[in-house]
């Protein structure tokens, strides 16, 4: 038995079945933007504590300056004794006084590793310093960009080899020497930084974008397998940071701090803020969150209106850039 709506009833059929589907749609851009907003602003992350007690270890590479140094001044605060790695030796012990000089009572050790070339006795050394030690965060901080944006095809073969040996390599490595040390207490935190460069390919920093989406990828998988044994594994989506690596100096309304950055990451542990669509990732400072949302959520990442702006932007940047060296190149030969 068939039934024939006619016309008018074929018309109204339509009609629902779009009233339907618009609704559908937008209930979840509602839910969607709740959420983004919860997380973002109302909702805390899991307490430090909920990782390892006070007195247990936390491990940062890239520790020397910028974002490493201030992951270690906030662990030191919240109660966690440090392992510091980077490149200077120096450098490093001068952050570990810096620190002892507030924390008296932290216990800080130091090994000066050059990630984009560390050797197997390198990475023996520091799991010497591991040894016997609770070890309750991770935080896989270190990393390299291109000095400047430059197309693939002219990419110095050097820098090529140190962003993928510094992000990816040495980042793969010293997770599997930390983890034995957190699986036996089923606790411990892995904080991985990311970047927009991972989430949005990006033309002219091809290298470095790919470097960053591989290690998305790999965060989210080990978070999976981690999960049920009470590890939290976490990756950081930034945006722009007041660094040495993104060149911008004074902080602003929508570039924060180092300090506002990782204050705001380390009271946002497991909340995704604006990363929508990728678990066990969050987006933690507010404007950085707003922008990821509206990336993944409106724009899309992989889109060619996004990889079209993304382009010219960091042709512009290139040409000034070039424009800069060639001044600093031709006052050098004035004053010789």
């Amino acid at each position: 038995m068939s039934i024939d709506l006619g016309p008018l009833g074929q018309q109204n059929a339509l009609s629902a079945i779009l009233l339907t589907v618009g609704a559908v749609y937008l209930s979840y851009g509602v839910y969607m933007v709740g959420r983004v907003l919860l997380s973002t602003f109302i909702l805390p992350g899991k307490p430090l504590s909920s990782f390892g007690p006070k007195g247990s270890w936390a491990v940062i590479t890239g520790a020397s300056d910028g974002l490493g140094k201030e992951f270690a001044a906030q662990l030191a605060a919240k109660g966690f004794n440090l392992i510091l790695a980077s490149r200077t030796k120096s450098k490093l012990d001068n952050v570990a006084q810096q620190i002892k000089s507030k924390h008296a009572s932290t216990s800080i050790e130091t090994i000066a590793i050059d990630f984009s070339k560390a050797t197997d006795e390198d990475y023996r050394n520091l799991k010497q310093l591991l040894e016997g030690k609770r070890v309750a965060v991770l935080v896989n901080n270190v990393g390299q960009s291109h000095s400047i944006p430059v197309p693939f095809a002219e990419t110095d073969r050097q820098e090529m080899e140190d962003i993928i040996n510094i992000n990816c390599h040495a980042t793969l490595r010293v997770t599997q020497l930390v983890l034995p040390y957190m699986l036996p207490h089923k606790k411990g935190l892995v904080l991985t930084m990311g970047s927009l460069g991972g989430l949005t390919p990006t033309p002219l920093l091809a290298t470095y974008s790919g470097s960053k989406a591989f290690l998305q990828q790999w965060s989210s998988a080990l978070a999976s397998e981690l999960a049920d044994k009470g590890i939290t594994v976490h990756f950081v989506q930034a945006y722009l940071i007041t660094s040495a690596m993104s060149k911008i100096k004074k902080a602003s309304l929508v570039v924060p701090s180092e300090k506002a950055f990782v204050r705001s990451t380390l009271s946002k542990i497991g909340r995704r803020g604006g990363s929508v669509g990728y678990a066990y990732t969050g987006s933690p400072y507010w404007s950085h969150a707003i922008v990821t949302a509206f990336l993944t959520g409106v724009l899309g990442t992989m889109g060619q209106l996004l990889l079209a702006i993304n382009k010219n932007m960091h042709i512009d940047i290139r040409k000034r850039a070039l424009r800069k060296m060639e001044r600093e190149k031709a006052q050098g030969k004035k004053t010789t």
